[in-house]
């Protein structure tokens, strides 16, 4: 990760973006993890067979685990962002609320990706911001 050409506050900007990201992926995940009966009742709300949960977690915590080490966060970034382009398309498909459950996805790989840009200028040199 290279932060010696990122400011301070966009440096602390994206650590707490990264934060947040992986602070809800972690609670998400070990709720799967630990079978919780609401997870059970919200895939079978979903369509989901109840026996895989475990199985989305240990997904979700190898994504998470190479999204936290800097030399694979841009990896884990990617396979996040296919994990929540699932949810996304099983929230449509079940035809839930827009704003609050099928684009939760998106505002969690935009967290994630966003937390990384900021924290990376190889990532921004990559990906810049320009204005028109």
């Amino acid at each position: 990760m290279t932060t010696t050409d990122t400011p301070k506050a966009m440096l602390w900007t994206g650590r707490v973006l990264s934060g947040l990201f992986v602070a809800f992926m972690l609670m998400d995940l070990t709720m799967k993890l630990l079978d919780l009966p609401v997870v059970a009742e919200t895939s079978r709300q979903l369509g989901l067979p109840t026996d895989q949960a475990r199985l989305l977690g240990t997904i979700q915590l190898i994504c998470v685990a190479l999204y936290l080490y800097p030399r694979t966060s841009v990896l884990g970034a990617v396979l996040v962002t296919a994990y929540m382009g699932g949810a996304v398309e099983t929230h449509l498909r079940v035809g839930s609320p827009l704003f609050s459950h099928i684009l939760f996805g998106v505002y969690l790989a935009v967290m994630a990706w966003g937390g990384l840009w900021l924290r990376d200028a190889r990532l921004r040199s990559l990906f810049p911001w320009r204005r028109l």
